[in-house]
């Protein structure tokens, strides 16, 4: 047996702390709010070398001190979504672009690949190296889009059967109603998968979500509202770029208005807005989409990065509203709208 040493009753063996502190030790969390800011000048230009006093940042009205700011690029997590329920002459054009999308990413980011239609269909895990993504994206260009031009209700081709004189030969007959099927563009759903993927990934990098689709919504379960609040809860940006129809300035004002048939057409700006993703790009040609992509990587990567300590809440349904302000005149600012606080445990 060891030696034992015993101690004058009331003393405390040196080196050790007094149990009884830890009863009066209470710790006050908060919560650390990181802003991903993109500035603007009038021609749309992005604007570089502001400072911090440059800024100013409220929170449900109230002023923040800013305790974290850089311009530092950020690793990234993408989550490419590619719709494949488009025209098939749009999916087809997608696919050639296929090669910029790959070099829009850098060496150091990660991004999975996902498809959706009337389904969402994760295609590859995260991954940072360049030749499987390619790979991946090699094997949906195999996927078709839907046929182009309205569907045959009448005339010849219906199936309805040999007439004379307008009327059915042989007797009255009652004509098949050919009902073109009802197609799914579970934008939301697809969102919301990806979001939730997202937010496992390591928290230093930048989480975006980039869909590539002509911005139509019909069939979700998942509702805006919902995928909106796990978006602003996981610090997750939503870019995009728009193509086919929804590029066409004709296409957008009428996919303000909802057709119960047609879906939304107006889901995809929201998103971005709301996020902080900026304005949703609307392209037509291959050239100009993969432009597109380059410039949108970029911007997520190089954005000012705003940081503050918020209160600590035990609720998680209490929405802050964040404004971002510039000093300067002339100048338009990207940031979300606001967030949900993660709860602290008590």
């Amino acid at each position: 047996m060891p030696p034992i040493e015993t101690l004058p009753p009331g003393s405390t063996p040196r080196n050790q702390m007094n149990p009884g502190e830890d009863l009066y030790k209470f710790v006050v969390r908060v919560d650390s709010v990181q802003i991903p800011v993109m500035v603007r000048d009038a021609s749309g230009r992005r604007v570089d070398g502001l400072l911090p006093k440059d800024f100013t940042v409220l929170e449900n009205g109230n002023v923040q001190k800013l305790t974290y700011f850089t311009t530092d690029p950020f690793e990234l997590s993408v989550a490419i979504l590619i719709d494949t329920g488009m025209p098939d002459i749009a999916v087809q054009k997608v696919n050639q672009t296929y090669s910029a999308l790959v070099g829009a990413l850098s060496p150091y980011d990660e991004a999975a690949l996902y498809t959706y239609s009337s389904t969402v269909s994760q295609v590859t895990e995260y991954t940072g190296k360049s030749e499987n993504l390619t790979l991946a994206l090699d094997q949906i260009k195999v996927v078709r889009g839907h046929n182009n031009g309205p569907a045959i209700l009448s005339g010849p081709m219906s199936g309805g059967g040999p007439t004379v004189n307008g009327a059915p030969a042989g007797g009255p007959t009652i004509a098949p109603v050919n009902t073109p099927p009802r197609e799914a563009h579970v934008l939301n759903d697809a969102i919301l998968r990806a979001a939730l993927d997202l937010s496992k990934r390591d928290k230093t990098r930048r989480k975006v979500i980039f869909v590539i689709s002509d911005g139509r919504e019909l069939g979700s379960r998942a509702s805006y509202r919902d995928v909106l609040r796990v978006l602003e809860s996981r610090n997750i940006q939503v870019k995009a770029v728009v193509v086919d129809s929804g590029a066409l300035p004709v296409f957008r004002q009428v996919g303000k208005i909802h057709l119960p048939l047609e879906g939304y057409g107006d889901i995809l700006p929201k998103y971005t807005y709301a996020t902080g993703g900026g304005e949703v790009r609307h392209e037509l040609s291959r050239n100009a989409i993969e432009d597109a992509y380059t410039e949108i990587t970029s911007e997520a990567r190089n954005q000012y990065t705003l940081g503050y300590s918020a209160k600590a809440t035990t609720s998680s349904s209490a929405y802050r509203e964040i404004i971002v302000v510039v000093h300067h005149k002339g100048l338009k600012v990207y940031a979300k709208d606001g967030y949900y606080p993660t709860p602290s445990a008590r």
